[in-house]
């Protein structure tokens, strides 16, 4: 700029006069006169350089705002594909991410014996369950996170660490079960962790709350307040809350309810209160009211569990019945288990085998002959029986438990001393021909339930077996009268008994009382079913009988007096088919009676399945556990002595 001359600067001179009539007026098209525009004071700066003017901002303008329009129209093209296009996906995923929904359980139903003692309940608990979104290394800054919260995880619930980490790495999904039901203490123990990661975390930066996605969720859990007690009637709860046996399963739809739903928005893994939630609520279970007397069944269980091991059998089984309404008041198993552990219980326990086990019952069969032989008027307790030491029959030569010379029996002898031939003579009274004497037998067999099912119900009875007579073999058309060649399980036993002490009518066993729904209603369960097997007449009399075996010398079940009370009651001594061969081998002891015998009350029934240490005798082993069992139920239920005599009838006769 040095080198240049500075511009000249032009000095105005005077102002033209202007003469007058020189001005023209503007016509049409001429241009207005220009204004002097005064010169801008940045323009000119005495003695500086001359400035640059700037370039009109109008372009500048234009591209922003060209920029700023492109930018609206993609947002709102967005816009309107989230909003109009894609709402709908949009709001799901929105949803998915927001709420969460999950299953009400509703409350399992309690289970009372007949006095409303408690045999089955629901406690609290907690279904341990986890976010696997919060164990992600972006969620926690660790690579292992799943790895860290499973091995502090996996000692309380008692599982595998491996399996843990892998639930706690599930992939697409909010929500993953960890461990069901688990008892107040285990949630403690994993709250507790979780608190002191979490305090730790605030001051320690290295350490990460590991256990922060782990929540719970509030359920129940099944509890049997008196162990193993009537486990083979309670059966349990499986995993899923359903029941695996016993009245658990049979009622499992009464006693499970109706489950319930909620849906509500969370936030780091808890519910957000402020949000609005929809809640469907459960319907809790009915309340089941058994017909079984707590007490009674311990008595009964202790019983059978002790002469099971002192007998070092397989197993046995009690039943007790009251015999005017058919109610189940115990029916125990040995061996057993606890529905709370099944863990540590033998499978092979996981039964019930007082209604599961199909076994010939032997000479307790011989009131059912006993009954045809009367109510047909074959014979009279006084009939003249005479025994040999051997009877051939068909192909066999049948003999009686011990060797003897002739004996001089009556009916009444025969049952008494439960002989074999005695018994075979007597229903081949039944019909002019054999073949008619067997199609009788049979009737009354059927008549009886046996070859039924008894009407309980319960998951994996038995109707035990009994072939049509036209398949008898020859020697099972001599060996039913007695009791083998026929099976029956140990309930069917029972309610013979029962049906004789009822006066001849036979009511299905029953074991349910009725049922406590929501609603708090008792509804009582439905009347059993009723059949006439034998006329009073014919049960009074087989009841004098059945006497004899117990109070007479000669009988063969002395051992099941009980002092003061008239008891009538049978032995039984029969072969044993063994389950893993199909092979006779070893015995089932057996006893039946019911008391008092002139006015019966309680039945009770007693089997014990290959005795292999002392006596195997029905009247040896299961006579002790009648007595013991009907005594304690008598004194429970305050049943006094009727205090008549017994009727003693003969059971032999002079020749």
């Amino acid at each position: 700029m040095s080198d240049r001359e500075p511009p000249r600067r032009r000095v105005p001179g005077p102002a033209r006069p202007v003469r007058p009539g020189s001005q023209r007026r503007p016509g049409p098209g001429a241009r207005p006169a220009r204004r002097p525009s005064a010169p801008r004071p940045s323009a000119l700066r005495p003695n500086g350089p001359r400035v640059i003017r700037l370039g009109s901002p109008r372009p500048r303008l234009r591209m922003v705002s060209l920029a700023l329009t492109l930018v609206m129209i993609a947002f709102v093209v967005r816009l309107l594909q989230v909003q109009a296009v894609d709402a709908s996906t949009y709001a799901a995923k929105a949803e998915q991410n927001r709420y969460v929904g999950r299953t009400l359980a509703a409350e399992r139903g309690g289970i009372t014996d007949r006095n409303g003692v408690e045999l089955a309940t629901s406690v609290d608990a907690y279904d341990i369950t986890a976010d696997p979104t919060m164990f992600t290394q972006k969620a926690t800054t660790v690579a292992d996170a799943p790895e860290q919260a499973a091995a502090l995880l996996a000692p309380i619930l008692g599982q595998d660490t491996d399996t843990v980490a892998k639930k706690l790495s599930t992939k697409n999904t909010r929500y993953t079960l960890l461990a069901h039901r688990q008892t107040p203490q285990v949630w403690k123990q994993i709250k507790d962790l979780k608190t002191t990661l979490a305090a730790k975390s605030q001051t320690d930066k290295t350490t990460v709350n590991v256990l922060a996605g782990v929540l719970a969720v509030p359920a129940s859990k099944r509890v049997y307040p008196n162990g193993d007690l009537a486990a083979g009637i309670l059966g349990w709860v499986n995993a899923d809350g359903k029941g695996g046996g016993g009245i658990e399963q049979q009622l499992n739809k009464e006693l499970t309810g109706k489950d319930g739903k909620i849906r509500y928005a969370q936030s780091g893994g808890r519910q957000v209160p402020t949000v609005d939630s929809t809640e469907t609520p459960a319907v809790a279970g009915s309340d089941v009211e058994l017909t079984i007397d707590r007490d009674i069944q311990w008595a009964a269980q202790n019983a059978i569990t002790e002469q099971v091991k002192k007998s070092k059998a397989d197993r046995g089984y009690v039943i007790v019945q009251d015999t005017r309404t058919g109610e189940i008041l115990a029916m125990a198993n040995s061996p057993g288990f606890d529905p709370n552990d099944l863990s540590q219980a033998d499978p092979n326990a996981l039964h019930d085998w007082a209604i599961e086990d199909a076994y010939e019952p032997g000479s307790t069969a011989k009131l059912m002959s006993m009954a045809a032989v009367l109510e047909e008027n074959a014979a009279t307790p006084d009939t003249h029986v005479v025994v040999p030491n051997r009877l051939h029959r068909g192909d066999r030569l049948f003999q009686d438990d011990i060797d003897h010379k002739t004996w001089y029996l009556t009916l009444n002898g025969v049952l008494a001393k439960s002989s074999n031939i005695g018994t075979i003579l007597a229903t081949g009274q039944l019909g002019k021909t054999q073949k008619e004497a067997n199609q009788v037998l049979y009737s009354y067999l059927r008549k009886f339930g046996i070859g039924s099912h008894t009407g309980l119900g319960l998951p994996g009875e038995t109707a035990g077996i009994l072939a049509s007579p036209d398949t008898w073999s020859t020697s099972q058309q001599y060996t039913i009268p007695f009791g083998q060649g026929v099976s029956i399980n140990a309930l069917q036993a029972a309610s013979v008994y029962s049906t004789i002490a009822n006066g001849g009518v036979r009511i299905e066993p029953t074991l349910v009382r009725g049922s406590k729904g929501a609603d708090g209603r008792f509804t009582p369960a439905a009347q059993p079913k009723k059949t006439r097997v034998v006329s009073a007449k014919t049960a009074k009399t087989l009841a004098h009988m059945l006497e004899s075996v117990v109070d007479d010398e000669q009988g063969t079940g002395a051992k099941a007096r009980i002092p003061g009370y008239r008891v009538a009651g049978k032995t039984g001594t029969a072969n044993r088919v063994d389950p893993a061969t199909g092979k006779y081998k070893g015995y089932t002891s057996s006893f039946a009676g019911f008391a008092p015998a002139d006015n019966p009350r309680i039945t009770v029934y007693c089997a014990i399945q290959n005795a292999t240490e002392g006596s195997y005798f029905g009247g040896q082993t299961c006579g002790p556990i009648y007595k013991q069992v009907m005594e304690f139920a008598l004194k429970t239920l305050q049943i006094p002595p009727t205090g008549t005599q017994a009727a003693r009838l003969p059971v032999t006769f002079t020749p």
